[in-house]
């Protein structure tokens, strides 16, 4: 275990249960980092409580019995009953040890390990992707990336649009641009276009509108082979345009991780059954509906979850509560992760409540909406393009990529021309993600290009820099930096203790953020430690002339430090250059 504190945490776990009588696996210690000590203890004041004796005295039996001695330099109780730990050099040096030859640098593999579908994206076929997708893009493949590191099975779903009545005008468009002759290429540039083309035309011509609705019926029945066919090729060129986005990015949604709406349309009708048949389902003015308890509507009045419309039609209730079923029970999932805006947030909560009703979602099966704000612009309004449509994602990424390419041609013009063009992808797609990430998800943020892109303050550009600075250091010795991965660091000076501290802390970071569906806590735990090796740096001089051993140590604290830095951001998505 490279965490000092889960180590600590069960030393004072077995104290705890000498100084009590009580089992061990029954007491929480509550271990935490402490501004007056390494680490603080606060176990006691409930056990305390628990047992009608006074606090400190538990704190201090916990402390006589010197379980502690082997680990800690200074023990003290303090206040009521806390217990202020500051740990032993070896013994920080030991964990740090430890830290190094894992591959996962300390990080802790879930104790219950699930399988977790994360849904994320959902794009629409035939529709540009927006800024608004970028949000939902970026903290779903972060939280993809960090499941799987610590050990859970994920199984990424793109939850597209590409079923539903708008379907009718798209293909019946198609068909009077040449059928399933036509030659169809949807502009990547502006893939909405063919949606705009085909809307214009509908509420233009009646004649238009009803061939579009005849079309809808075809559809729907999936029998119509020549319909099949043209919606088939409206949903591959959209894959081809969203495969280009996700590369473009960098994300890991692929073609096979695509579940679209059509994919649950069939199992719709059984869905219903089962709802009626465990008496869920009701008929409210003509639409059949779930009475989902606690929700209401603004008057006060009971607030149904519609089901299927008065018309026979089925809506997103109907797809979600099949996606959960689907989820659970084809899949074996334990764990649903939907990254979704704010507003959807009444709908998946009467959503997953109507599908626990069912008996589907029920433990050890969960839900979690991973809900996030909105990108903002100077205006703090939606962020738009100079059109007054929302920006598209794709000129997000080109606009990243064109910034950080002038960035490296202004800070670095000895590069050749492929190491700047990759640096500055490298630089400008991490500045774009981490402004993303390092934001609360669930606040609105300001999109700020010069900021993202500063090399200052809590940026992916610092971050990266601190990265190539380290491996600058090892290039300047002449060494390469594995050669020291075997080197126990010796932890003797103030700022040495603080970075080793703080790596250490690298496995909190990520269950933090794991746990809560949070980038951010991990974002802001990077730029601490980057922010606490350059302290470090200024403080202890790595290849200045002295004792081998001091240089060895530091550069074996460098390297950690590096590879720690560059493991964390590729847990977001960014990639940590050796050289700017």
């Amino acid at each position: 275990m490279a965490d000092p504190l889960h180590t600590i945490a069960g030393t004072l776990r077995d104290a705890l249960a000498q100084a009590t009588a009580l089992p061990a696996d029954s007491i929480d210690p509550v271990v935490r980092p402490s501004d007056r000590a390494d680490a603080q203890a606060n176990g006691a004041l409930a056990l305390g409580k628990q047992l009608g004796r006074n606090p400190r005295e538990v704190a201090e039996a916990a402390v006589a019995t010197g379980l502690l001695d082997g680990v800690c330099d200074h023990v003290e109780v303090a206040g009521p009953g806390f217990i202020n730990l500051t740990f032993k050099p070896e013994f920080l040096a030991a964990q740090l040890a430890e830290a190094a030859a894992d591959d996962h640098l300390g990080v802790r593999s879930a104790g219950l390990t699930e399988i977790a579908v994360v849904d994320y994206s959902a794009p629409n076929v035939a529709k540009e992707m927006h800024v608004g997708h970028l949000r939902t893009t970026l903290i779903g493949d972060a939280l993809v990336r960090m499941l799987e590191f610590v050990g859970h099975t994920v199984i990424r779903e793109n939850h597209i649009g590409d079923w539903g009545t708008p379907f009718g005008m798209l293909i019946e468009h198609v068909v009077d641009l040449g059928g399933a002759d036509a030659e169809l290429n949807l502009d990547l540039a502006d893939p909405g276009s063919f949606y705009k083309q085909a809307r214009a035309k509908f509420d233009a011509s009646d004649e238009f509108k009803e061939r579009a609705r005849a079309r809808v019926t075809l559809l729907q029945s999936r029998t119509d082979g020549p319909t099949m066919a043209l919606w088939q090729k409206l949903v591959d060129q959209s894959a081809d345009y969203f495969d280009v986005v996700y590369g473009s990015l960098g994300v890991l949604l692929r073609r096979d991780d695509i579940v679209g709406e059509s994919f649950y349309q069939p199992l719709m009708p059984a869905m219903l059954d089962r709802l009626d048949h465990a008496g869920l389902l009701d008929v409210s003015d003509g639409a059949k509906v779930v009475w989902v308890p606690g929700f209401t509507n603004r008057e006060g009045d009971p607030l149904p979850l519609i089901v299927q419309a008065r018309t026979g039609g089925f809506n997103y209730a109907t797809s979600d509560i099949t996606c959960v079923l689907d989820r659970v029970e084809r899949l074996h999932a334990t764990l649903l992760v939907y990254c979704i805006g704010t507003p959807q947030s009444q709908h998946l909560q009467m959503v997953f409540k109507a599908a626990e009703m069912l008996g589907v979602l029920v433990p050890p099966a969960r839900a979690v909406h991973v809900n996030n704000g909105s990108v903002l612009g100077a205006d703090r309004k939606m962020l738009k393009s100079r059109s007054g449509e929302p920006e598209m994602l794709l000129d997000l990424v080109d606009g990243a990529i064109e910034r950080g390419t002038a960035l490296v041609a202004e800070r670095s013009p000895e590069l050749s021309a492929d190491d700047a063009a990759l640096l500055g992808r490298q630089l400008g797609l991490g500045a774009l993600k981490y402004a993303e990430l390092s934001t609360d998800r669930i606040k609105d943020y300001v999109f700020d290009w010069d900021r993202m892109l500063s090399f200052e303050g809590n940026t992916a550009p610092y971050l990266q820099y601190a990265h190539a600075r380290i491996c600058s250091i090892f290039r300047r010795a002449d060494l390469q930096r594995d050669s020291v991965s075997d080197v126990v660091p010796a932890i003797s000076d103030p700022q040495e203790r603080a970075l080793a501290l703080q790596l250490l802390q690298f496995d909190a970071a990520v269950h933090d953020a794991v746990d809560k569906f949070s980038p951010h806590k991990l974002c802001t735990y990077l730029f601490e430690l980057a922010q606490t090796f350059t302290a470090f740096y200024e403080a202890c001089p790595v290849l200045k002339d002295g004792f081998e051993a001091t240089r060895e140590s530091r550069l074996a604290l460098c390297h950690l430090t590096a590879r720690v830095l560059q493991q964390g951001l590729a847990l977001l998505g960014i990639d940590a250059p050796e050289r700017m």
